[in-house]
């Protein structure tokens, strides 16, 4: 039973979400670097022909002899004036067809990097290119990114052919990196919004199981009371009957444990007191109790219990005790039933100013999928159940004392070894 989507599908969404918007991006920067390319290449093709246009030997003639024309009518005073207006006009719309072919078509083109070779490959003309890079390697890397634009100079009896070679603007080469940028970004932001849904949702959980358990202790109060005081009704009644009497004291024990579960609910989200102890008292206490309930569960295991320290640590013996008794159970739970050789360890040791506490069984392991989600508060492989015990475990031990739960080793052969990890505060001698 899952209350919660599992974090990896959050993660697998996300990635899935950044790749797509990634992909999105990297294809729609390509064709806004298709279309300047196009744009990128008119503009230099017609630069190419307009150079080819105005270098005509026929257009050069016209011009001179526009001149000379209006110096000779000039020195006339028979000529109008008008007439010499007329001229001056046709050579003035000559130098405007240079200033357009030169300023405004050749402009655009002057933001593309370009060289002008002759039919030997000897370099004419360039632009935008830095002198230290300007040679053949450099052509061919052109001619590798556009076909070079060919002009022919002059006229039909002397002609020169030449090309012009042009790679890409700064705005393309700005426009290749974007992407890596974008991407980059995107990234950034989906991790800041991961970041942020996990520690709300973690906020959310943890309010929606404190809640939860501060409830059922209230409910748990009344009847609890009540049953109270029907034991001692019952015992008033019962005295002179030592069968009834042992079935209440039974009973009474009962109720007390009990009682002691709605106590560790109703502490669960408030600031618990720490004593300094040995844990040994506690591991017993939470063996036996659980030993009782083995033959209700038709499992024949071995319990063994092995304690290597006399260290002290800072625990809250009603919540650690809850910890450990859910850490067991879990143990008892993956042992198959009338399994040969099964067997439950507890084993407390220390290392340095660490105290260890490893639960071993011989039980069926945890599959490797579900490693890092066993502790999540509503995780659960079972078919019943809330997937509470683990995730209250692990706040009992981080966060109440401070500690470190993990586990050890897990596999289907083997079993399972989960470790928990406390503090030493002293040493008995």
């Amino acid at each position: 039973m899952q209350l919660f989507l599992p974090t990896n599908r959050i993660k697998i969404i996300l990635i899935i979400l950044l790749v797509i918007l990634g992909v999105g991006s990297y294809l729609y920067n390509q064709y806004l670097i298709e279309k300047i390319r196009e744009q990128e290449s008119s503009s230099v093709e017609l630069w190419a022909k307009a150079i080819e246009f105005n270098s005509q030997p026929v257009h050069e003639q016209v011009s001179t002899n526009l001149n000379n024309a209006i110096n000779i009518l000039s020195n006339i005073p028979q000529v109008p004036d008008s007439v010499i207006t007329k001229i001056s006009e046709a050579e003035h719309a000559r130098s405007t067809f240079d200033f357009v072919t030169q300023n405004l078509v050749t402009g655009g083109q002057f933001r593309v990097p370009t060289i002008v070779v002759d039919e030997n490959g000897e370099i004419l003309f360039s632009e935008l290119v830095d002198e230290d890079e300007l040679g053949p390697d450099l052509i061919r890397q052109f001619a590798a990114i556009h076909d070079p634009v060919e002009i022919i100079i002059g006229d039909e009896q002397v002609q020169q052919t030449q090309y012009v070679y042009y790679g890409e603007s700064q705005t393309i080469q700005y426009l290749r990196y974007f992407p890596y940028f974008q991407f980059g970004l995107l990234a950034l932001l989906l991790g800041l919004g991961y970041t942020t849904y996990r520690s709300i949702t973690r906020s959310e959980q943890s309010n929606l199981w404190v809640g939860m358990a501060k409830e059922a202790a209230h409910q748990l109060g009344t009847p609890i009371s009540s049953l109270y005081g029907w034991i001692q009704l019952l015992k008033d009644k019962t005295t002179d009957n030592p069968e009834a009497g042992t079935i209440i004291h039974e009973i009474e024990n009962d109720v007390r444990r009990l009682r002691g579960v709605a106590e560790r609910f109703n502490k669960i989200g408030s600031e618990p007191e720490l004593r300094e102890m040995r844990l040994e008292p506690i591991v017993d206490q939470v063996i036996a109790y659980m030993e009782s309930r083995l033959p209700q569960l038709g499992k024949h295991v071995e319990v063994r219990k092995s304690v290597k320290t006399n260290a002290r640590v800072n625990v809250n013996p009603e919540l650690f005790h809850w910890a450990l008794e859910n850490l067991i159970k879990n143990a008892m739970d993956a042992i198959r039933e009338n399994s040969d050789g099964s067997f439950l360890a507890v084993k407390v040791d220390q290392l340095e100013d660490e105290v260890y506490i490893d639960i071993e069984d011989s039980g069926t392991g945890i599959d490797r999928k579900f490693i890092n989600e066993v502790f999540k508060p509503g995780f659960s492989t079972k078919k019943r159940g809330w997937g509470l015990g683990l995730s209250l475990t692990k706040r009992i031990i981080e966060d109440y004392h401070k500690g470190r739960i993990e586990i050890l080793r897990s596999d289907a052969e083997s079993g399972t070894v989960m470790r928990v990890t406390l503090i030493a505060t002293s040493r008995d001698d």
